[in-house]
């Protein structure tokens, strides 16, 4: 379950970010998430529940926001909505795409005190 090491990667995120800021607390930490990513989110909620036990985001409130996948066609151009990684152009049927949007796992922001 790679989860648990992506969650502890965000714990240590927020933890510079505090010293950074010199604060004490977290009170939200907001994240993109996207469709594409390798992240299954059923098991990114147990890790997140266990991960963040003692730590700066113990108490902190967590937004998540899910990102739809976006690709543009190298071949004809044309962007369109993808629901998987290898899908074609709906327009030629190219393989050769360029995924623009849904595999980020990105913290967005931290509302610190």
């Amino acid at each position: 379950m790679h989860e648990l090491s992506i969650v502890m990667s965000i714990v240590a995120i927020a933890q510079q970010e505090v010293q950074k800021a010199q604060a004490s607390i977290v009170d939200e930490i907001e994240m993109d998430i996207g469709c594409l990513s390798t992240i299954e989110m059923d098991a990114f909620e147990m890790a997140w529940k266990q991960g963040i036990k003692q730590t700066i985001l113990q108490h902190a409130a967590k937004k998540i926001n899910r990102l739809n996948g976006k690709a543009t066609c190298s071949d004809c151009g044309n962007i369109f909505a993808i629901q998987q990684v290898y899908e074609a152009c709906p327009n030629c049927g190219s393989h050769f795409i360029h995924i623009t949007q849904g595999k980020e796992l990105r913290v967005k922001s931290l509302l610190l005190s």
